[in-house]
């Protein structure tokens, strides 16, 4: 059965697209712990990060780093981190998390509510600075 993630790279379901090229897609997480959270995924439905193929794996961050250099320009951060849980969603993916000041909580679980329109402006912003 197709995860959610799945559904979201065929258009099933809407979301707000950041990325996406033959291999990688990225879009902003529905449910935030920072105003621009965006998440790293490959189109290759596999549960665990670690059981991805070696060239998966490595495209994966390859992907990942010109969109948190993305987020950074675009939306002022001190700089975006990273964090791999993998319980969510059975499917590999990475939460690139922008981080605003000293201190943040960066903790998944740390949700906070971000308006439609603010989630749409942050991901036109974003997607401006793409270069992949």
């Amino acid at each position: 059965m197709a995860t959610i993630f799945s559904k979201i790279i065929n258009g099933e379901i809407p979301c707000y697209k950041i990325a996406e090229n033959d291999h990688y897609f990225s879009f902003l997480d529905i449910s935030p712990i920072s105003e621009g959270h965006t998440l790293v995924i490959p189109k290759k439905e596999v549960d665990y990060i670690f059981d991805l193929d070696d060239q998966t794996l490595a495209g994966l961050m390859q992907f990942a780093r010109p969109i948190a250099q993305a987020i950074d320009r675009a939306l002022g951060t001190i700089r975006t981190g990273i964090i791999v849980e993998g319980l969510e969603v059975p499917h590999a993916h990475i939460h690139l998390v922008p981080i605003y000041k000293t201190g943040q909580k960066v903790a998944l679980g740390n949700n906070i509510q971000v308006p439609e329109q603010k989630m749409e402006e942050l991901a036109e912003k974003i997607r401006k600075e793409v270069r992949l």
